[in-house]
């Protein structure tokens, strides 16, 4: 990623683009390759810089994609796969997070190394369940396919905030098992239960907080556990702005039953087709003043920048403090 940033790769060029068109003051990045000392980030800031809108704070942490399991997980006979690992990667970092802001960072929580099995409630099969491949995941296996972060924001005259953010497992590409789709659904239970007090030794935050990431799930179309994003939705104590844009009304798959508007993801026709899997989530203390989705309308000239960019597009969210 660090060459391509460099060398100005076109989908680097035309992500940079929708990015300033946004001018956002906090920006969750997904699927960003991760390196030891942040080259990649600190490179793709100056980007950012060159083109008018630097976002000179930063974070980004180790995340579990590519991080070798020792074992077997899809159970096909070979080891040191992507699929073994404790997040899909052909290299440990690849496809990682990074967040950037133009406000002062406080204290961040990582809970990227919390244990599957030490999630209160998880979903991991019983003994009436057909087991996991590998018979040691269940006692092993990270409940972060990427990460989980709890990074506090600082705004200057302002309360502090907290950003949650995080990137869940696809629910497919697995067997009967349904190992991915039960662990997509407990990356997105996680945070009601760190909302409710229920993690040993992680209380909830005591300011207002914004959950924003990719929950790899839609409540109504797709595969997948959907009472978990549901559920989260329909927390009293967070707001679900429904940011939604024209061009994915245009680009509505007619087999679908959710508003084509409010999709995030630009897939290919068919299956999965277009899906609602990215969201911003602020806490209903919170004054959310608009939102949308950037996905033009495919007769505006933005249209194949934001297409060239990324099949996800970005989400935001405007609060006034």
């Amino acid at each position: 990623m660090l060459r391509d940033i460099l060398k100005g790769d076109t989908q680097i060029e035309a992500l940079v683009r929708v990015i300033v068109t946004a001018k956002p003051d906090v920006l969750a990045l997904q699927g960003f390759d991760h390196d030891l000392e942040n080259h990649a980030l600190h490179a793709f800031q100056n980007a950012l810089a060159a083109a008018g809108h630097a976002m000179q704070h930063s974070f980004s942490g180790p995340p579990n994609t590519g991080v070798e399991t020792g074992l077997d997980l899809n159970g096909n006979g070979r080891f040191g796969e992507a699929q073994d690992a404790h997040g899909y990667g052909r290299y440990t970092g690849q496809g990682g997070m990074a967040v950037l802001s133009t406000i002062p960072m406080g204290q961040i929580r990582d809970f990227s190394q919390m244990l599957w099995k030490d999630l209160p409630g998880n979903s991991l099969p019983g003994p009436d369940d057909l087991p996991l491949p590998a018979p040691d995941a269940a006692t092993m296996l990270r409940l972060s396919s990427v990460a989980h972060w709890d990074i506090e924001l600082t705004p200057p005259g302002a309360p502090a905030f907290h950003l949650l953010t995080f990137h869940a497992n696809t629910p497919v590409f697995d067997g009967p098992e349904d190992r991915n789709g039960r662990r997509n659904h407990d990356e997105i239970t996680f945070w009601a239960r760190y909302l409710d007090g229920e993690l040993a030794g992680h209380p909830a935050p005591s300011t207002p907080v914004v959950i924003a990431g990719n929950a790899n799930l839609d409540p109504e179309d797709g595969d997948g556990r959907k009472q978990a994003i549901r559920a989260l939705l329909a927390r009293p104590d967070l707001q679900d702005p429904r940011p939604q844009s024209a061009g994915g009304a245009a680009a509505a798959d007619p087999e679908h039953r959710g508003d084509p508007a409010y999709d995030t993801a630009d897939w290919p026709d068919g299956k999965p087709g277009n899906l609602r899997v990215s969201y911003v989530l602020p806490d209903a203390s919170l004054n959310v003043t608009d939102s949308g989705v950037v996905w033009p309308a495919p007769d505006d000239p933005f249209a194949q920048t934001v297409e060239t960019a990324s099949r996800h597009r970005l989400v935001w969210v405007d609060i006034k403090f």
